[in-house]
């Protein structure tokens, strides 16, 4: 997976981090091929689905789409639920996701009502708990390993000839109700599920199966979309509901350091407003190079966006996080949220990423409230590494909220976004 030093790892046997990386790629590497080793060159495997279900992009509107299971026999839940991974170090989640098999038909996105695979995968998400599967397949598994800004990785892929439920699962009575409603719009029902405490990765799911909305408009959603798509949903459901709160009376301002990450949120005594932005050091996932650091990022005022962010999946992930906990304190603000990534976080692990340590940072409650925005200023650059000047010249919703008094009052003069 990655090239490291022989002598580093010799020195470091995984305990050190000496290679400067957020988690140890031997490692990760040896615990996935440990369990995909049992079905090297073999055709069928036998194992429990968390359940697990994966619906491609490319080709639409037919695509790929099918189950996935690790080659093991017991209570999987943890390979996929992301809500449950920030306590682990990034080896064991990697060793999770890269010892998931997913087997692919192709289908199309309408068949919804006529596909037996369709019907199947439908069978395994309505499930809370793990679902033994029998899988048969066309070809060996390839070990292939498919990372991405938006899904959780993935590991080895085949094309499935065919697959049956072995066990039973068991469902809970609002995703039933849910299911079973064919009048029921699709987003009525992503809110339902979510307001009766459903995890949002089994939310995205349900949706990219087709087992959300009304019967016949029913599709298959890729999963990167239906990801994103939940997260939109939701925090657009929560943000309607904190505009009614009163605005906070001080400055907030919170910050959690996670796997070479710093997440940073300003709550602002304004109206809701939202921004997200993001500065990848040189060698890290998305900056892979030895240049500068490249910050990125996108906001909203009062009224919402219309457009898709620019900044990608993730800023739907920060907006539903921050919405949560304003909701929770039962305020609103103006939020600013930005991400340092540190070289040696070089791995692209999911959208997922930003949501739970958002929602860590949030719960972990203010590190300060203050009154004016010079101590704001501060504490910006007492946490961050690019420190306070670089930041609030970079943020456009900063900029117009603070139009009746220049930047340079609080951090001297700085280019532009």
């Amino acid at each position: 997976m990655v090239r490291i030093d022989p002598r580093l790892c010799i020195l470091c046997r995984g305990g050190k981090a000496l290679c400067g990386y957020a988690y140890c790629p031997i490692i990760a590497e040896a615990m996935a091929s440990i369990k995909v080793r049992k079905i090297s060159g073999r055709k069928e495997f036998f194992g429990s689905s968390p359940p697990s279900v994966f619906v491609g992009r490319f080709g639409y509107p037919e695509v790929l789409a099918g189950p996935s299971a690790p080659p093991v026999v017991g209570d999987t839940s943890i390979y996929d639920l992301p809500e449950k991974w920030l306590v682990l170090p990034i080896e064991k989640i990697l060793d999770y996701r890269l010892s998931l098999v997913t087997a692919r038909q192709r289908v199309k996105v309408t068949d919804v009502s006529s596909s037996r695979l369709i019907e199947l995968l439908h069978e395994l998400v309505l499930s809370v708990r793990p679902v033994e599967v029998e899988v048969e397949l066309l070809k060996p598994p390839k070990p292939i390993i498919r990372l991405s800004e938006y899904e959780a990785p993935q590991g080895p892929t085949a094309p499935l000839k065919n697959f049956r439920i072995v066990g039973s699962g068991a469902s809970a009575r609002v995703i039933e109700s849910v299911y079973g409603d064919a009048d029921m719009r699709a987003t009525s029902a992503i809110i339902k599920l979510y307001r009766y405490g459903v995890p949002i990765t089994h939310i995205q799911r349900m949706l990219s199966v087709g087992a959300l909305g009304k019967g016949r408009r029913r599709r298959l959603v890729p999963t990167r979309w239906s990801i994103t798509a939940v997260d939109d949903t939701v925090s657009k459901y929560l943000i309607k509901k904190v505009k009614d709160l009163p605005v906070v009376s001080e400055y907030r301002v919170y910050v959690r350091k996670h796997a070479k990450n710093l997440f940073l949120a300003i709550l602002i005594p304004r109206h809701w407003s939202f921004e997200w932005m993001e500065a990848w050091y040189p060698n890290s996932t998305w900056n892979p190079g030895e240049g500068e650091v490249s910050i990125e990022g996108d906001y909203e005022g009062f009224r919402g966006r219309y457009t898709y962010a620019s900044i990608g999946g993730c800023y739907y992930a920060a907006r539903l996080a921050t919405a949560e906990h304003l909701l929770s304190v039962g305020r609103q603000a103006a939020a600013v949220v930005l991400r340092e990534i540190y070289p040696g976080f070089n791995i692209p692990v999911g959208v997922w990423f930003v949501r739970e340590n958002l929602r860590a940072m949030f719960r972990a409650g203010p590190i300060a409230k203050v009154s004016t925005f010079g101590e704001v200023v501060e504490l910006i650059n007492k946490y961050t590494d690019l420190g306070a000047n670089t930041w609030l010249t970079k943020s456009r919703l900063i900029k117009y909220l603070t139009c009746s008094r220049s930047l340079t009052d609080y951090v001297g003069s700085g280019g532009a976004y």
